[in-house]
């Protein structure tokens, strides 16, 4: 009995011990953001782990137009995005995932693959496109060019949850004469919830965060996006002090990120994991 009791417990400090690693990995280096972003001038080189809760460079950035304008680019980007990508995945998920008909899976699978696919080798063709469409360097550009990687993925995890809802609310619906849309707009979207709001905000993080696409697309400050004004901070002659300045704008930015998903953790889970719960 007495090894027993000293095996559990021996077991239980060392998970405890591997989440403190898994914790300390993950969490540090937003620790050392916001701590380096609390320095102001060259302490900010000083390897010291307490910060100095100055807050110098957010004023600094915060009374930069272009960094203000950036931040607004980006929100209207993403929530663009995020909008288009959910109108457009719950149509096609209540036609890949409520009706039958020839070569159903191959789609599925195909939009499985489109997915994959790295963002530089899709990059030159994007390019061209945008071009011959008329929306080089505006934002119409990153939400064309953001749509390529959050519509699969949303149209995929969102099939996935319309298959796990139970085909008997939609019979009484057509029984009583509700055409396919109004099934769609008054049954199915109260119950996708979870599942909305999961990959909406998964689509906000990504085109928030997007640099590759907004880097190439976009020539002049006035519509950049946030990863990229962060990129050209540390070249610019408007900061005396880059590095703090980029740390402070790293934070102002991420941390919000952080704070919703936190928020949203519930419905993050449930709506990429009802799929595969349900069958």
């Amino acid at each position: 009995m007495v090894h027993s009791t000293t095996g559990r417990r021996l077991q239980r400090i060392a998970i405890y011990g591997l989440f403190a690693v898994i914790a300390l990995y993950t969490l540090f280096p937003f620790y050392w953001m916001i701590a380096s972003s609390l320095k102001s001038g060259q302490a900010i080189f000083d390897v010291t782990f307490l910060p100095d809760l100055k807050f110098n460079n957010y004023k600094v950035i915060l009374s930069d137009g272009v960094f203000l304008r950036s931040l607004l680019n980006s929100f209207i980007v993403a929530t663009s995005v995020v909008a288009l990508s959910l109108g457009l995945a719950v149509t096609a998920a209540y036609a890949l995932g409520r009706i039958d008909f020839a070569g159903r899976s191959p789609i599925m699978f195909l939009f499985l693959a489109v997915s994959m696919f790295p963002q530089i080798a899709l990059l030159s063709g994007l390019f061209e496109m945008i071009r011959w469409l008329g929306l080089y360097n505006s934002l119409g550009s990153l939400v064309f060019a953001y749509m390529i990687f959050t519509l699969p993925f949303n149209i995929w995890v969102l099939t996935t949850f319309m298959r796990s809802l139970p085909r008997q609310i939609e019979e009484a619906a057509i029984m009583d004469g509700c055409s396919p849309l109004r099934i769609l707009r008054c049954i199915f979207l109260p119950m996708m919830g979870p599942a909305l709001i999961s990959t909406g905000l998964l689509a906000f993080i990504a085109s928030w965060n997007e640099f590759l696409f907004a880097l190439t697309f976009i020539l002049t400050d006035e519509n950049r996006t946030v990863p990229v004004a962060i990129g050209l901070i540390s070249g610019s002659s408007r900061y005396e002090f880059p590095y703090g300045a980029i740390m402070a704008a790293s934070t102002i930015v991420t941390v919000p990120l952080i704070l919703l998903a936190l928020l949203l953790q519930k419905y993050i889970v449930s709506g990429l994991t009802a799929g595969a719960v349900k069958g």
